[in-house]
């Protein structure tokens, strides 16, 4: 189905395709888009599952983490200097260092984000990485249960397999149906149907406590919201979302146009994926998305306008085009 469309004057540029599904904190599809059941690789939208093994595991208390860090364990961050401060304090509370990171090494996104180019000859190092709050959160953990360090991305790690069986309980699939590969950040990655991913967000929305994992998932989901920049970075869209959300929603975005959202007032999970992987196609399809649900009142509508259908400028500025939402969703409950 189409999600998006792309103009030029008044021609179709491009068309971005995809599917949406919104799922209750039981597991029912209540409104779809395409294919709900499309298997989408979750990339960075995994992180508030790949924190849980931790987080239940007493690992905030045992490090003494700020709320703020919390947050940081399942960002995208943008590597501006307080993220990367704050992954360099887990990493020393562990008893890690920097080195002890396997993420890899990149420019960090805020340069993207402000239209910025990197400084010529500056080196940077994996602290910088948007995935470091998440390793280090592996790293933190792996020190808590005196498991190896050197081997915390392997799938046979102890904590791998814990990540799985998290994964597994919080979207509702089978351990041994759970399609594995590796992220961008060397950690192990799972790919579920599109529905399954909009339950786990559901049921990281839910202020009660999971009957596996405690009030562990609330807590990542309130620590998310709570400080959506450290989630994300200026300019950057998790970060616009959960501000407009004040509150309410839990969203995290992941590579290959990948969108999943939890609703606290509502118990739903909202998951979107854009075939072609496509940011710019995902993000007006997102917003779309909340408003037909009911969830957006004038002023979210007008803080989320500039994401809900962004102009293209040539690289002169001059306004060439748009993209616009196609998306539409019809009730399946």
């Amino acid at each position: 189905m189409p999600l998006a469309v792309v103009t030029r004057g008044d021609a179709t540029d491009g068309i971005h395709y995809g599917s949406v599904a919104v799922v209750d904190a039981d597991g029912r599809l209540l409104f779809a888009a395409g294919d709900p059941s499309y298997l989408t690789t979750t990339r960075s939208a995994l992180k508030p599952l790949q924190a849980l093994p931790f987080t239940a595991g007493g690992g905030i208390e045992h490090f003494g983490l700020s709320t703020r860090q919390v947050a940081l364990l399942c960002a995208s961050h943008s590597g501006e200097p307080k993220h990367v401060e704050a992954v360099a304090d887990i990493l020393a509370r562990a008893s890690c260092t920097p080195d002890d990171l396997q993420c890899g090494v990149h420019p960090p996104l805020f340069y993207a984000a402000l239209d910025m180019l990197p400084p010529a000859g500056v080196k940077f190092s994996p602290l910088q990485h948007n995935c470091s709050g998440k390793h280090s959160g592996m790293l933190a953990c792996c020190r808590q249960r005196a498991l190896p360090i050197d081997s915390y991305l392997a799938f046979d790690h102890p904590l791998q397999m814990d990540i799985r069986r998290a994964v597994a309980h919080m979207t509702g699939v089978a351990e041994q149906s759970l399609v594995a590969g590796i992220d961008g950040c060397s950690a192990p990655n799972y790919a579920v149907p599109l529905d399954r991913l909009a339950f786990a967000y559901a049921r990281l929305a839910r202020a009660d406590a999971d009957d596996r994992y405690g009030a562990a998932p609330a807590a990542l989901a309130a620590a998310m919201s709570a400080h959506p920049d450290m989630v994300s970075g200026e300019r950057r869209n998790d970060l616009t979302l959960m501000r407009a959300g004040r509150g309410d929603w839990v969203t995290k975005v992941g590579a290959e146009g990948v969108q999943a959202v939890g609703v606290r007032s509502k118990r739903w999970g909202i998951a979107i994926k854009v075939v072609d992987g496509n940011a710019r196609g995902l993000h007006p399809a997102t917003v779309a998305v909340l408003d037909q649900l009911g969830l957006l009142d004038d002023a979210q509508r007008s803080e989320l306008a500039a994401w809900r259908e962004p102009l293209i400028r040539n690289y002169r500025g001059t306004v060439t085009g748009r993209i616009a939402p196609a998306v539409r969703l019809e009730p399946r409950a």
